[in-house]
Parts: structure tokens; C-alpha cells; sequence
């Protein structure tokens, strides 16, 4: 990895496609684990940590999965993966989650558009997302869109979403151009990275094809929690 570019078209755009970020061996060794917590772990993680699709059987989201497994838990310490994030996030890097994005064929539902700081409620904003491509992430089977250099508008207006896994989205979408939008389709092993203040959405899966995404949320240890925004955010979900 180029890793001044990497930094410097982060901070432009607030989004950045990272080409190999696991290795063939590690993609495989990662899915594994997935296949692995799915069968073994999640009946037994609390209601929180888990969402399903609308057929009540198929897994959307699985939440706080290092605190269940030690592989992800050692996955978000690996040497090359704190020297990227500590350069993004200004700062030394503090996990907040290892999280998926399952999103399984024909059924996988869509997320509102959102910035990720209306969920995680810090200041300054110095948090990230790295979203790796489990499966390949095509145009069919609902790839994530940002918005590139919306987190330069800062923190915008939310409002409860109605959606299980993705209770919050945009208020209002602001007006850009389709020169400022950036389609995140990925080869598997491949990774998205993005600002928390991005703007970004995907739209259902109605393929034959899962689209499968593992996640890892870090912020600066510098970031506090903003009592403003999280009272934002606890009144938008009580009046859902």
C-alpha cells in the first residue's frame, strides 16, 4: 500500500478503496471465522448482537464481535492494520467494534444513507470504518455509495430510520453532483474505508450472489463522547 497517497485521498474525499487489503490466505482464514461464529456463536450472544433479515432466519448484522471471539478481537491489532488507522484518525487508534454486513442473496435488505458519527456520537470526529469485502461487492448485489468530501459539511441532521441494524438515517439529503459519488465495488479480500462524517448508503441485494462485509470501527483515543449528539440520538429512537 501506497500509504501517504492512501492518506492524503482520505482526507480529500473521506473515502478510499484499498486493493488487497488481506491476503488471499487471510480473506480465507477471515471467512472461515465468520462461517465459524455464525454456526457456533451467535445462538448463544445476547439479542443486541445479532440482527436478521425480515424472514426472521437469515443474519444481517452481527454487532460487538470481538468481544465473543478472540480472532477478531487479535484481527483489529495487527501491526500494518494500527499504522494505517493511526495516520487516518490523527491519533492512536482504540477499537470500538468488529461488526458484519451480511447482506445474503436476494434478501439482503438496504441502508438509509447516514454518516456513522450520528451512531457513535464523538468529537472531533476522528473515526473510521474499515469495511472488507468477504464476498466480491458488484454493482447487483448492492455495493455501498458515498458521497465524496461530505465529511467536510460536517454533522448533519438525522431522524429514526424505521430500519433494525440501521435505526438512523439523513434528515434531508444534501444536493451534489454524480461526479462527487463514489460506487465501492470491491474484489473479496479487498477493503472500503471511510470517515465517519461520510455520507454513504447501498441499496438491496437482489442478486443470486451474497455480499458479505466485515467491519472494524476505530476512533482516535484522543475522540470524547458528545453528550449533544447522543441526546440527539436518544430522542430520535425513543419517538420510533
Amino acid at each position: 500500500m501506497n500509504v501517504n497517497q492512501l492518506v492524503a485521498d482520505y482526507e480529500r474525499d473521506g473515502c478510499i478503496r484499498v486493493k488487497n487489503f488481506l491476503s488471499p490466505e487471510k480473506h480465507q482464514e477471515a471467512k472461515a471465522a465468520i462461517h465459524n461464529y455464525i454456526e457456533k456463536i451467535v445462538p448463544k450472544v445476547p439479542e443486541g448482537d445479532r440482527t436478521f433479515e425480515a424472514d426472521g432466519k437469515n443474519i444481517r448484522n452481527l454487532w460487538r464481535m470481538e468481544q465473543h471471539d478472540p480472532y477478531f478481537a487479535a484481527m483489529a491489532k495487527r501491526p500494518e492494520i494500527i499504522e494505517l488507522v493511526s495516520k487516518l484518525v490523527h491519533g492512536t487508534p482504540t477499537l470500538i467494534a468488529v461488526e458484519s454486513f451480511n447482506k445474503p442473496a436476494k434478501i439482503g435488505s438496504g441502508i438509509p444513507a447516514h454518516q456513522d458519527n450520528a451512531y457513535f456520537c464523538q468529537t472531533p470526529a476522528d473515526v473510521l470504518t474499515i469495511w472488507i469485502a468477504m464476498d466480491a461487492a458488484t454493482m447487483e448485489n448492492g455495493p455501498i455509495y458515498y458521497i465524496k468530501g461530505s465529511q467536510k459539511l460536517g454533522s448533519l441532521p438525522h431522524k429514526a430510520s424505521g430500519i433494525k441494524g440501521n435505526s438512523f438515517g439523513l434528515a434531508e439529503m444534501p444536493q451534489y453532483s454524480k461526479d462527487e459519488e463514489f460506487c465501492g465495488t470491491l474484489d473479496a479480500g479487498s477493503a472500503l474505508i471511510h470517515h465517519s462524517r461520510t455520507i454513504h448508503w447501498s441499496a438491496p441485494n437482489k442478486s443470486d450472489y451474497p455480499r458479505c462485509g466485515l467491519l472494524m470501527v476505530f476512533r482516535g483515543a484522543h475522540t470524547k463522547d458528545d453528550p449533544a449528539m447522543q441526546a440527539v440520538y436518544t430522542a430520535a429512537m425513543s419517538k420510533k
